[in-house]
């Protein structure tokens, strides 16, 4: 269950890293201000489940 958890941990902090990037990409390139819009929505999005698997695993594996 631990190496699941950590698994999952590892995929939500590296997918916020990936949309943020992604982000800092279209602003720099001089993208679509629509696209910037929704990839700050989704890195926003992604966040607060990554703060969330954070803090499951604090309840569940925290001593």
């Amino acid at each position: 269950m631990e190496e699941f958890y950590k698994f999952l941990i590892i995929a939500a902090l590296l997918s916020v890293a990936i949309i943020l990037f992604l982000g800092l990409k279209n602003m720099a390139t001089g993208g679509s201000a629509n696209m910037s819009q929704k990839l700050m929505r989704m890195r926003i999005l992604f966040q607060a489940i990554a703060v969330g698997v954070l803090m499951l695993g604090l309840f569940l594996f925290g001593k």
